[in-house]
């Protein structure tokens, strides 16, 4: 089985109902968590247990994509049955952010931190990271298995390395936190997503990272203005065979 489970969409604060950036990504009984904003660990526990998890990805340390990680810490830590470090792979800072808002209980009592960005073995999956623009260090994502390659933008700006990450992705989860001809050099917007996506050559789009009170159909056409591919807005809670 090889499925994508979205566990929050927005960017900056979760909606009422929502939940900041996460995902779930499953290769063959592998579960690999991609960010963990706020509010996204309740919506990991209704797909497995803590225990269950063999490794979490973080890009950066601005609480929209890593607070919960903090609350993992602790269901590990209080909740038993899990013999082992899970291994963590973030950018520098993430760890102290994270640490910060946990002044009794140690993360590295129960994460094994490696580096990103950089290049590792994890599991059935060869994780890339590169550095892209954004107002902290931040570090996009390549994963990939035989007959499987997907790319994370996480909340960067465009570069070239993005193309890098995604290029022939199978599905490229890209940032869509503006729209219009607005642009920044530290965000995506979602007409650039759609170009990016184009310029990679992704099979498939999923938008996420949605400034909250957004119009999301209006991100999808701004997007597919630039992309003739699959474009999917992402939800909480959806589960995209991969």
């Amino acid at each position: 089985m090889r499925e994508l489970t979205v566990l929050g969409t927005c960017g900056a604060w979760p909606e009422a109902g929502r939940a900041a950036s996460g995902f779930l990504l499953e290769v063959d009984g592998f579960r690999l968590v991609l960010d963990l904003g706020y509010a996204t660990l309740p919506r990991l526990l209704e797909r497995c247990a803590p225990s269950e998890l063999d490794a979490v990805v973080i890009t950066h340390e601005h609480p929209d994509h890593c607070a919960d990680l903090s609350a993992l810490c602790r269901a590990l830590l209080f909740g038993g049955e899990r013999a082992g470090r899970v291994p963590l792979y973030c950018p520098p800072g993430v760890l102290g952010r994270v640490q910060a808002m946990e002044p009794t209980e140690a993360l590295r009592d129960v994460f094994d931190p490696y580096e990103l960005p950089g290049s590792h073995e994890v599991g059935p999956l060869r994780l890339d990271g590169r550095v892209l623009p954004h107002h902290v260090p931040h570090a996009g994502v390549r994963l990939t298995t035989p007959g499987l390659t997907v790319a994370y933008s996480g909340d960067a700006g465009p570069d070239h390395a993005l193309g890098e990450l995604a290029a022939g992705a199978d599905l490229l989860i890209a940032g869509a936190t503006l729209q219009g001809p607005a642009t920044d050099p530290y965000l995506l917007s979602a007409a650039q997503a759609g170009q990016w996506a184009t310029r990679a050559g992704a099979e498939r789009l999923l938008l996420t990272h949605f400034w909250p009170g957004d119009n999301r159909q209006r991100s999808v056409a701004e997007a597919r203005a630039a992309y003739d591919g699959e474009i999917l807005a992402a939800e909480e809670e959806t589960v995209l065979g991969l």
